[in-house]
């Protein structure tokens, strides 16, 4: 490994605390073994074969993925059960079926009787059996089909008479609860998630069609869902890393966060009383989650090199291409920010921020040296 410290790397870099991630993964492990499911956690954040090999064991086989690139990725290293967790079209079943090849139980979602029936009709053209689940909506008014619907029934119909699919059963994404603001509110979106998506099992079981699959997930609701009776499993990806925003609205805690990203001060603007760094909208996202919740942090917050929060608190206010604009707060100086001074931003939304980039600096602050590089993980984009 040639770089030996973060004072080593280049920057941006995109850094990951093992340590963190470590403590997140048990945690969301033991609320799913409490609340007696199994977890399927979301690789579309992580995107690294290092970090699912700290998820996996006997209890939790599986993962989900949003790419199939991603798919190809894991399946390639070896995992067996994956769920593509975006509804699939027609035209992306042979590739579906070349992964399968590769020894993967790849699981498709469909919201829709037309993709049902093109599904069906690839028997014959395409040499696969597909597994299938049907998604629901949950009020996110996303994707899905209502719980207690008649396109529920005709898909369920569909997809179980067909020779060459297997019915894997019902899935749903409480992606709304991101708007929720208190815990009392992420309790009760979290019963509506498991009402609807047992609700369409049940659907599903009195057609005299055998529904073993009852899938739900995100990171606010699979942490604090007050039970999730009739669930098999439950999905969720962020809660991996956390960012600003699952922090803000009581996902974890700021010093949960385990993805930052490494920048340098690059000017100084004395007459403005603010400083820039190298990372700018492509290297932090223009996402702006946290610009509803009480405390804006722009562009991502920044810390010291070793991931520790500054006092008075400072933000990456603005952002262009290349450039993080940081103004100097009351109680700060810009004589203590040299140019080329290391500091760490940890992000609003870290899924659309690691996208950029094509590996981890891991560093572990369990450690007591949390500037030492201990690893480089890769990571896969695209789709």
């Amino acid at each position: 490994m040639t770089h030996k410290t973060l004072f080593d790397l280049p920057t941006p870099s995109l850094v990951l605390d093992r340590s963190k991630l470590a403590r997140n993964l048990r945690r969301m492990s033991d609320t799913c073994a409490r609340n007696g499911v199994s977890l399927r956690p979301h690789l579309k954040t992580a995107k690294s074969i290092d970090v699912a090999r700290m998820v996996l064991n006997d209890e939790t086989p599986g993962i989900a993925v949003s790419t199939l690139c991603e798919a190809e990725y894991f399946a390639k290293e070896g995992v067996s059960d994956i769920q593509y967790a975006v509804c699939i079209t027609p035209d992306k079943l042979e590739r579906v079926a070349a992964i399968q090849s590769i020894g993967a139980r790849l699981v498709l979602i469909t919201d829709n009787a037309e993709v049902a029936r093109a599904i069906a009709d690839a028997q014959g053209r395409i040499d696969a059996r597909f597994l299938v689940q049907i998604e629901i909506d949950c009020g996110e008014n996303r994707t899905g089909v209502l719980p207690g619907s008649d396109q529920l029934v005709e898909i369920a119909r569909i997809l179980d008479a067909a020779p060459n699919i297997d019915f894997d059963g019902v899935m749903t994404h409480a992606g709304h609860s991101y708007g929720c603001r208190s815990l009392a509110e992420i309790e009760t979106l979290a019963e509506a998630e498991r009402l609807a998506v047992v609700t369409a099992a049940q659907t599903v079981r009195a057609l005299g069609i055998a529904c073993n699959t009852v899938s739900l997930g995100s990171t606010p609701t699979a942490l604090h869902a007050r039970n999730l009776d009739g669930v098999t499993e439950a999905r969720a990806g962020v809660y991996m890393f956390g960012d600003m925003f699952q922090a803000q609205i009581g996902s974890c805690m700021v010093d949960d966060l385990a993805v930052s990203v490494l920048t340098e001060v690059s000017s100084h603007r004395a007459d403005l009383n603010h400083l820039t760094v190298d990372a700018g909208a492509l290297a932090l996202s223009k996402d702006r989650s946290t610009e509803a919740v009480p405390n804006d942090i722009g562009f991502g917050l920044v810390s010291d090199l070793r991931g520790r929060s500054i006092a008075p608190q400072m933000i990456v206010k603005r952002v262009y291409q290349e450039h993080g604009l940081v103004p100097v707060p009351d109680g700060q100086w810009l004589a203590d920010y040299p140019i080329g001074h290391r500091l760490r931003v940890f992000p609003n939304h870290v899924c659309m921020t690691a996208a950029m980039y094509d590996r981890y600096h891991v560093v572990d602050s369990a450690s007591g040296n949390d500037t030492e590089i201990v690893a480089v993980w890769p990571r896969v984009n695209g789709w």
